[in-house]
């Protein structure tokens, strides 16, 4: 007896101190136990790296101004989804099943986060995309939102530049095929500047190429024998940089626009000089803060990292804040009454602007259009939406 009574006691002692040594379930599920766990889901190798490490310092810096929603920390959980949509996929999965987040913040590309759709939509957990501008993002997706405009009113936006500002009535366009996004906004402008000029035949060079290209010379030969007065180059940072570099090295010396993936330091760094004088949309100009939480936003911000932020890094952190903002009004960290709250979100106050959503969870906000000047990405307009 004495035997089995002192075996009873060590079982005793290591089930006590096994217990003391891990943490209760519940505190490790998305919104359940005292923890509410929100995910963030971006490129943070690959192609894409340099975009999505700029929303993921917005999305850190909302955290660490607003650590706690509904008396419970919240935690960021942060998924690579690699640059790759078959890696998106599997990311976004993994926060869903795995890491139980009430809501996800992402991605730069929008090939990226329509790769996640069926995910979050499926499992019921919203996503609030920060700069993920192609329609289809949230096309038939209750469960996906965004804190940016869509790229119907950006490609508008440059079609009116190139034919107002810069008198072009003929243009030509290089667009990263490859890419959702660089597809997608190629034809809301091709489709605006038609209509602008009038001259169903106004885009006098078509060329394409494909993401990680280096060499642009076939391209920029043929669009050179056209003669365009302005070159559309929807693309990533890194190969719109390469493109302009060459187009300079070609005799090149037509204006050259292009949207907000160009606004990364890796442009001017890969650009140099031959960036200078490069037009693009964008969201957010810091030079003219547009509410409080833009005040806030840049103060904190300057003082975290000793720089100035990138337009994407204050959608970050709006898509953070408005993620909590959505779990107070709906008082719970269930992901299906998160969604509900996150839809009717009209006149928030986001570092970036003042944010609406529309029927289909897409903000309707202003455009900024930016040059850059000095080395550096200066603020030029304003632009906004029609029917405002």
């Amino acid at each position: 007896m004495k035997k089995v009574s002192f075996l009873l006691a060590i079982v005793l002692i290591l089930s006590f101190t096994l217990a003391g040594c891990s943490k209760p379930a519940e505190q490790t599920t998305g919104g359940d136990g005292e923890v509410i766990k929100i995910g963030v889901f971006e490129p943070i190798t690959g192609a894409n790296a340099g975009g999505g490490a700029l929303e993921v310092e917005g999305a850190k810096l909302a955290n660490k101004l607003y650590p706690e929603v509904l008396g419970k920390k919240v935690e960021l959980v942060i998924a690579d989804n690699k640059s790759d949509k078959v890696e998106a996929a599997s990311a976004a999965a993994r926060l869903v099943e795995k890491e139980k987040v009430v809501a996800i913040i992402g991605s730069w590309g929008s090939s990226l986060s329509m790769a996640a759709g069926d995910i979050v939509k499926n499992a019921k957990v919203p996503a609030v995309g920060a700069s993920c501008t192609n329609p289809l993002v949230t096309l038939n997706n209750d469960y996906y939102f965004r804190v940016c405009f869509i790229d119907p009113f950006q490609g508008t936006v440059m079609a009116n530049y190139a034919f107002n500002k810069l008198g072009a009535k003929k243009a030509a366009i290089i667009q990263e095929v490859s890419n959702d996004y660089s597809v997608g906004l190629a034809k809301f402008f091709v489709d605006s500047f038609k209509e602008l000029t009038g001259d169903a035949n106004c885009i006098v060079a078509s060329s394409n190429y494909n993401t990680g290209d280096q060499d642009f010379t076939a391209q920029l030969t043929n669009i050179k024998a056209a003669n365009p007065e302005v070159i559309f180059a929807p693309g990533n940072f890194t190969e719109s940089a390469l493109l302009i570099k060459q187009a300079k090295q070609l005799g090149i010396n037509v204006p050259i626009i292009g949207g907000d993936t160009w606004e990364t330091p890796e442009f001017i760094d890969i650009g140099q000089a031959d960036v200078e004088g490069t037009v693009f949309s964008t969201f957010f100009a810091t030079e003219k803060p547009i509410t409080d939480e833009s005040e806030k936003f840049l103060a904190e911000y300057r003082k975290e990292y000793n720089k100035e932020p990138a337009a994407v890094t204050a959608l970050g952190y709006d898509a953070y804040i408005l993620i909590l903002d959505a779990i107070k009004r709906a008082g719970s960290a269930d992901p299906v009454k998160i969604r509900e709250e996150i839809a009717k979100t009209k006149d928030f106050m986001g570092a970036a602007g003042v944010i609406s959503l529309d029927e289909n969870g897409d903000a309707v906000k202003d455009a900024v259009i930016k040059v850059v000047k000095d080395g550096k990405f200066t603020y030029m307009d304003t632009v906004k939406p029609v029917n405002r």
